[in-house]
Protein backbone atom coordinates (compact mmCIF):
# COMPACT_ATOMS: atom_id res chain seq x y z
CA UNK A 1 0.00 0.00 0.00
CA UNK A 2 1.93 2.96 -1.50
CA UNK A 3 1.07 6.29 0.66
CA UNK A 4 2.34 9.50 1.42
CA UNK A 5 4.27 8.31 4.51
CA UNK A 6 6.34 5.79 3.64
CA UNK A 7 9.14 5.39 0.41
CA UNK A 8 7.86 6.59 -3.26
CA UNK A 9 7.10 4.20 -5.49
CA UNK A 10 9.66 4.78 -7.57
CA UNK A 11 12.60 4.54 -5.16
CA UNK A 12 10.54 1.05 -4.28
CA UNK A 13 10.41 -0.30 -7.87
CA UNK A 14 14.30 0.39 -7.99
CA UNK A 15 15.41 -1.08 -4.62
CA UNK A 16 12.86 -4.16 -5.21
CA UNK A 17 15.03 -4.63 -8.89
CA UNK A 18 18.07 -4.18 -7.63
CA UNK A 19 17.49 -7.19 -5.23
CA UNK A 20 15.81 -9.25 -8.34
CA UNK A 21 12.61 -9.70 -6.74
CA UNK A 22 9.92 -10.17 -9.61
CA UNK A 23 7.03 -8.04 -9.39
CA UNK A 24 5.59 -5.33 -6.94
CA UNK A 25 2.22 -4.87 -6.36
CA UNK A 26 0.21 -2.30 -4.77
CA UNK A 27 -3.33 -1.86 -3.94
CA UNK A 28 -5.89 0.87 -3.88
CA UNK A 29 -8.52 2.38 -1.65
CA UNK A 30 -9.53 5.39 -3.87
CA UNK A 31 -11.39 6.71 -0.10
CA UNK A 32 -12.48 5.24 2.84
CA UNK A 33 -15.94 6.88 4.06
CA UNK A 34 -15.71 8.56 7.70
CA UNK A 35 -19.27 6.33 8.66
CA UNK A 36 -18.44 3.00 7.91
CA UNK A 37 -20.68 -0.10 8.73
CA UNK A 38 -19.01 -2.63 6.57
CA UNK A 39 -16.56 -4.30 8.60
CA UNK A 40 -12.81 -5.04 7.63
CA UNK A 41 -12.14 -8.66 6.35
CA UNK A 42 -8.76 -8.40 8.20
CA UNK A 43 -10.40 -7.77 11.45
CA UNK A 44 -9.91 -4.78 14.02
CA UNK A 45 -9.66 -1.22 13.35
CA UNK A 46 -8.86 0.11 9.96
CA UNK A 47 -5.61 1.48 9.57
CA UNK A 48 -4.99 4.57 8.15
CA UNK A 49 -2.77 3.33 5.51
CA UNK A 50 -6.61 2.48 3.49
CA UNK A 51 -7.21 5.88 2.83
CA UNK A 52 -3.66 6.74 2.12
CA UNK A 53 -3.04 5.01 -1.00
CA UNK A 54 -1.53 6.66 -3.86
CA UNK A 55 -3.63 5.68 -7.26
CA UNK A 56 -2.19 2.33 -7.74
CA UNK A 57 -1.68 2.81 -12.02
CA UNK A 58 -0.01 6.25 -11.34
CA UNK A 59 2.09 4.87 -8.63
CA UNK A 60 3.16 1.73 -11.26
CA UNK A 61 4.18 4.17 -13.64
CA UNK A 62 6.54 6.16 -11.32
CA UNK A 63 7.83 2.44 -10.78
CA UNK A 64 8.06 1.41 -14.70
CA UNK A 65 9.61 4.16 -15.97
CA UNK A 66 12.97 3.44 -13.46
CA UNK A 67 12.97 -0.26 -13.91
CA UNK A 68 13.50 -2.47 -16.94
CA UNK A 69 12.29 -6.00 -15.12
CA UNK A 70 9.94 -5.71 -12.61
CA UNK A 71 6.33 -6.63 -13.31
CA UNK A 72 3.87 -4.32 -12.25
CA UNK A 73 0.43 -5.65 -10.57
CA UNK A 74 -2.63 -3.86 -9.56
CA UNK A 75 -3.31 -5.82 -6.06
CA UNK A 76 -6.11 -4.97 -6.51
CA UNK A 77 -7.70 -2.35 -8.76
CA UNK A 78 -11.26 -1.97 -7.28
CA UNK A 79 -12.63 -2.19 -11.04
CA UNK A 80 -16.35 -1.76 -9.63
CA UNK A 81 -15.64 1.89 -8.58
CA UNK A 82 -14.15 2.77 -12.00
CA UNK A 83 -15.20 3.38 -15.50
CA UNK A 84 -14.10 0.56 -17.37
CA UNK A 85 -13.23 2.62 -20.84
CA UNK A 86 -11.29 4.67 -18.58
CA UNK A 87 -9.27 1.88 -16.82
CA UNK A 88 -8.97 -0.24 -19.84
CA UNK A 89 -7.16 2.81 -21.85
CA UNK A 90 -4.80 3.12 -18.36
CA UNK A 91 -3.62 -0.71 -17.67
CA UNK A 92 -3.13 -0.53 -21.40
CA UNK A 93 -0.82 2.79 -21.45
CA UNK A 94 1.05 1.60 -18.59
CA UNK A 95 1.74 -1.92 -20.31
CA UNK A 96 3.21 0.57 -23.39
CA UNK A 97 5.08 2.31 -21.02
CA UNK A 98 6.80 -0.20 -19.36
CA UNK A 99 7.05 -2.43 -22.41
CA UNK A 100 4.72 -5.34 -21.41
CA UNK A 101 4.67 -5.76 -17.52
CA UNK A 102 1.90 -5.34 -16.41
CA UNK A 103 -0.38 -7.73 -14.34
CA UNK A 104 -4.18 -7.04 -13.66
CA UNK A 105 -5.25 -8.07 -10.16
CA UNK A 106 -8.63 -7.26 -9.98
CA UNK A 107 -11.68 -6.78 -7.71
CA UNK A 108 -14.93 -5.80 -6.84
CA UNK A 109 -14.45 -4.37 -3.03
CA UNK A 110 -15.32 -5.49 0.53
CA UNK A 111 -16.07 -2.22 1.67
CA UNK A 112 -19.27 -1.33 0.72
CA UNK A 113 -19.76 2.53 1.57
CA UNK A 114 -16.73 2.63 -0.43
CA UNK A 115 -18.34 0.85 -3.41
CA UNK A 116 -21.61 2.63 -3.19
CA UNK A 117 -20.14 6.36 -3.39
CA UNK A 118 -18.87 5.51 -6.90
CA UNK A 119 -22.38 5.13 -7.79
CA UNK A 120 -21.87 0.90 -7.92
CA UNK A 121 -24.77 -0.84 -5.91
CA UNK A 122 -22.62 -3.40 -3.63
CA UNK A 123 -25.06 -6.09 -4.15
CA UNK A 124 -24.51 -6.14 -7.60
CA UNK A 125 -21.04 -5.70 -7.26
CA UNK A 126 -19.47 -9.34 -8.44
CA UNK A 127 -21.78 -8.79 -11.26
CA UNK A 128 -20.25 -5.32 -12.56
CA UNK A 129 -17.10 -6.66 -11.91
CA UNK A 130 -17.31 -9.53 -14.52
CA UNK A 131 -18.98 -7.36 -17.56
CA UNK A 132 -16.19 -4.53 -16.55
CA UNK A 133 -13.42 -6.48 -16.96
CA UNK A 134 -14.65 -8.40 -20.01
CA UNK A 135 -15.60 -4.78 -22.03
CA UNK A 136 -11.84 -3.94 -20.94
CA UNK A 137 -10.88 -7.34 -22.71
CA UNK A 138 -13.25 -5.81 -25.72
CA UNK A 139 -11.43 -2.30 -26.13
CA UNK A 140 -8.14 -4.52 -25.67
CA UNK A 141 -8.47 -6.90 -28.37
CA UNK A 142 -11.25 -5.26 -30.74
CA UNK A 143 -10.29 -3.24 -33.19
CA UNK A 144 -14.02 -2.04 -33.36
CA UNK A 145 -14.70 -2.80 -29.81
CA UNK A 146 -18.27 -3.45 -28.53
CA UNK A 147 -19.85 -4.89 -25.39
CA UNK A 148 -23.68 -5.39 -24.57
CA UNK A 149 -24.27 -6.19 -20.94
CA UNK A 150 -26.76 -5.42 -18.26
CA UNK A 151 -24.48 -2.98 -16.66
CA UNK A 152 -22.09 -1.97 -19.23
CA UNK A 153 -22.83 -1.37 -22.76
CA UNK A 154 -21.00 0.49 -25.60
CA UNK A 155 -21.68 0.09 -29.31
CA UNK A 156 -18.49 -0.25 -31.59
CA UNK A 157 -15.65 2.07 -31.33
CA UNK A 158 -11.77 2.99 -31.73
CA UNK A 159 -9.69 2.77 -28.63
CA UNK A 160 -6.05 2.83 -28.38
CA UNK A 161 -3.46 1.93 -27.27
CA UNK A 162 -3.49 -1.69 -27.34
CA UNK A 163 -1.32 -3.52 -24.58
CA UNK A 164 1.64 -4.67 -25.74
CA UNK A 165 0.85 -8.08 -24.41
CA UNK A 166 -1.25 -10.40 -26.44
CA UNK A 167 -4.07 -10.91 -26.34
CA UNK A 168 -3.81 -8.61 -22.62
CA UNK A 169 -2.06 -8.44 -19.50
CA UNK A 170 -3.21 -11.74 -17.45
CA UNK A 171 -6.40 -10.84 -15.02
CA UNK A 172 -5.99 -12.10 -11.23
CA UNK A 173 -9.05 -12.78 -10.39
CA UNK A 174 -8.58 -12.51 -6.06
CA UNK A 175 -10.34 -13.82 -3.08
CA UNK A 176 -11.13 -17.12 -0.97
CA UNK A 177 -14.70 -17.45 -1.50
CA UNK A 178 -15.29 -20.81 -3.06
CA UNK A 179 -17.59 -18.81 -6.11
CA UNK A 180 -13.71 -17.14 -6.77
CA UNK A 181 -12.83 -20.11 -8.52
CA UNK A 182 -15.98 -20.16 -11.06
CA UNK A 183 -14.80 -15.91 -11.40
CA UNK A 184 -11.15 -16.66 -12.77
CA UNK A 185 -12.86 -20.03 -14.57
CA UNK A 186 -15.07 -17.59 -16.59
CA UNK A 187 -12.75 -14.50 -17.05
CA UNK A 188 -9.70 -14.57 -15.46
CA UNK A 189 -6.31 -15.84 -16.31
CA UNK A 190 -4.82 -16.29 -12.56
CA UNK A 191 -6.01 -16.82 -9.18
CA UNK A 192 -5.43 -15.01 -6.41
CA UNK A 193 -5.53 -16.65 -2.48
CA UNK A 194 -5.12 -14.46 1.01
CA UNK A 195 -2.87 -16.13 2.97
CA UNK A 196 -4.46 -15.08 6.50
CA UNK A 197 -6.88 -18.35 6.88
CA UNK A 198 -4.57 -20.57 5.76
CA UNK A 199 -1.97 -19.40 8.40
CA UNK A 200 -3.50 -21.57 11.59
CA UNK A 201 -2.23 -25.26 10.45
CA UNK A 202 -4.16 -25.18 7.08
CA UNK A 203 -1.39 -26.59 4.85
CA UNK A 204 -3.29 -29.63 3.37
CA UNK A 205 -6.66 -27.75 3.18
CA UNK A 206 -4.56 -25.31 0.92
CA UNK A 207 -3.06 -28.18 -1.31
CA UNK A 208 -6.16 -29.55 -1.70
CA UNK A 209 -7.77 -26.56 -2.47
CA UNK A 210 -5.08 -26.06 -5.24
CA UNK A 211 -5.51 -29.46 -6.45
CA UNK A 212 -8.57 -29.56 -6.90
CA UNK A 213 -8.95 -26.18 -8.78
CA UNK A 214 -6.31 -27.21 -11.45
CA UNK A 215 -9.10 -30.44 -12.08
CA UNK A 216 -11.50 -27.81 -12.60
CA UNK A 217 -9.78 -26.04 -14.65
CA UNK A 218 -8.58 -29.13 -16.96
CA UNK A 219 -11.88 -29.86 -17.02
CA UNK A 220 -13.22 -26.72 -18.05
CA UNK A 221 -10.95 -26.39 -21.03
CA UNK A 222 -8.43 -23.96 -19.27
CA UNK A 223 -5.24 -25.81 -18.76
CA UNK A 224 -2.65 -24.44 -16.00
CA UNK A 225 -3.69 -21.44 -14.50
CA UNK A 226 -1.69 -20.03 -12.12
CA UNK A 227 -1.88 -19.48 -8.67
CA UNK A 228 -0.45 -16.20 -6.66
CA UNK A 229 -0.80 -16.05 -2.57
CA UNK A 230 -1.25 -12.87 -1.36
CA UNK A 231 0.01 -11.05 1.96
CA UNK A 232 2.27 -13.62 2.75
CA UNK A 233 4.79 -12.93 6.15
CA UNK A 234 8.23 -13.41 5.11
CA UNK A 235 8.90 -16.44 6.88
CA UNK A 236 10.66 -19.56 5.22
CA UNK A 237 8.30 -22.01 6.49
CA UNK A 238 5.47 -20.03 5.61
CA UNK A 239 6.65 -20.02 2.05
CA UNK A 240 8.03 -23.46 2.41
CA UNK A 241 4.22 -24.44 2.74
CA UNK A 242 2.60 -22.13 0.11
CA UNK A 243 5.50 -23.51 -2.24
CA UNK A 244 4.07 -27.40 -1.54
CA UNK A 245 0.75 -27.07 -1.68
CA UNK A 246 1.47 -26.31 -5.27
CA UNK A 247 1.19 -22.00 -5.83
CA UNK A 248 3.40 -20.32 -8.17
CA UNK A 249 3.77 -16.93 -6.62
CA UNK A 250 4.32 -15.53 -3.02
CA UNK A 251 3.72 -12.24 -2.76
CA UNK A 252 5.09 -10.93 0.69
CA UNK A 253 3.24 -8.24 2.61
CA UNK A 254 5.25 -4.91 2.69
CA UNK A 255 4.08 -2.53 5.74
CA UNK A 256 4.13 1.44 4.60
CA UNK A 257 7.15 3.04 6.79
CA UNK A 258 9.80 5.87 5.67
CA UNK A 259 12.49 4.86 3.02
CA UNK A 260 15.59 3.74 5.32
CA UNK A 261 13.62 0.78 7.50
CA UNK A 262 11.84 -0.42 3.99
CA UNK A 263 14.99 -1.59 2.52
CA UNK A 264 16.32 -3.01 5.78
CA UNK A 265 12.70 -5.16 5.11
CA UNK A 266 13.55 -5.59 1.68
CA UNK A 267 17.09 -6.83 2.22
CA UNK A 268 15.72 -9.36 5.31
CA UNK A 269 13.06 -10.64 2.01
CA UNK A 270 15.11 -11.00 -0.61
CA UNK A 271 17.68 -13.01 1.44
CA UNK A 272 15.07 -15.17 1.95
CA UNK A 273 13.47 -15.23 -1.49
CA UNK A 274 17.90 -15.99 -2.22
Amino acid sequence: MVTDEGITPAELGSALEEREFESLFVGEHTHIPVKRETPWPGGGELDDVFYRTFDPLVALTAAAVVTERLLLGTGVVQVTQRDPIVLAKAIATLDRVSGGRVISGVGAGWNREEVRNHGTDPRTRMAVLRERVLAMKALWTQEKAEFHGDFVSFDPVFSWPKPVQEPHPPIIVSGNHPAVVDRVLDYGDEWGLIWLPFMDGGDANLADLIADFRRRAEEHGRGYIPVTMFQVPPDAGVVKRIAEAGADRVLFSLQTVPKADTLRTLDTMAQLMA
